[in-house]
Formats: C-alpha cells, sequence, structure tokens
C-alpha cells in the first residue's frame, strides 16, 4: 500500500533545484487512491492518483500486471474569445504493463528510460507545444 503522503522534490524549472510538493491521501477505494496537494480546492484540482489491475493468466503466461499514476491540476487559460479566463485540466498520466515474472531490474531500467524520455525537452517540447509526432 502507498503512504498515506508523498513528496515529490519537483525540478520546477529544470535547472537542478527541486521545490518539496506534499501530497496526502484523500480517497482509497478498491483499486483506486487519490492524494491531493497543498493547492487542491474543490475549484482548483490538484491530485494524484494511483490505479491497479490485477493479471489475469492465459494458459502458461502468467498475465500482465498493469498500474498508472495520473496528475491532474487545473490551470488559468485564456478564452477563445481572448479575453476571458477559463479553468481547465493539466493531465498527465503514466501506464505500465509489466509481465508477471520480469526483474526489478528490467523494471527499474525500464523506468529509468521513461524518465529520460520525460526529460528529454527537445522531444517533449515538440510533442507537448507543437503538437508535432
Amino acid at each position: 500500500m502507498i503512504a498515506n503522503d508523498i513528496t515529490l522534490n519537483v525540478d520546477q524549472l529544470n535547472d537542478g533545484n527541486t521545490v518539496a510538493e506534499a501530497y496526502e491521501l484523500s480517497d482509497r477505494n478498491g483499486n483506486r487512491s487519490v492524494y491531493v496537494g497543498e493547492s487542491h480546492a474543490l475549484d482548483a484540482r490538484d491530485t494524484i492518483t494511483f490505479y491497479r489491475t490485477f493479471p489475469t493468466p492465459h494458459g502458461n503466461f502468467k498475465g500482465v500486471a498493469k498500474s498508472s499514476a495520473k496528475l491532474t491540476e487545473d490551470v488559468q487559460v485564456t478564452g477563445k474569445d481572448g479575453v476571458s479566463t477559463l479553468t481547465a485540466p493539466m493531465i498527465r498520466e503514466v501506464s505500465y504493463s509489466f509481465p508477471i515474472g520480469v526483474s526489478a531490474a528490467d523494471v527499474l531500467r525500464f523506468r529509468q528510460r521513461g524518465i529520460a524520455l520525460e526529460d528529454n525537452d527537445g522531444v517533449m517540447d515538440d510533442l507537448n507545444l507543437r503538437l508535432l509526432v
């Protein structure tokens, strides 16, 4: 079970300096847990949601364990009229599917590759800011 309190050390400006962001458990229900950040409010979400799906064996294959984490943060954006301000969510989802029996070393290496992709500003800026694929 994930701890009731989570602290993320976030390099907000990508300059090597981190800021601690704290989240606390808000709701745990079956295969889902929701954590809220310090800035969370009813009209401004700041959440992390964790999900899990247990494996289903097929024949000799032990199945696939699936897990994911979803970050949601509401931000203010200008409406298409160029004047009004609207609240809209930024959403970031990370999902994993690992075959049962994979080594912890292989999982770590795979996660680190994902982190390296996320931290590649050239690729991610093209994808996120210009929708280039």
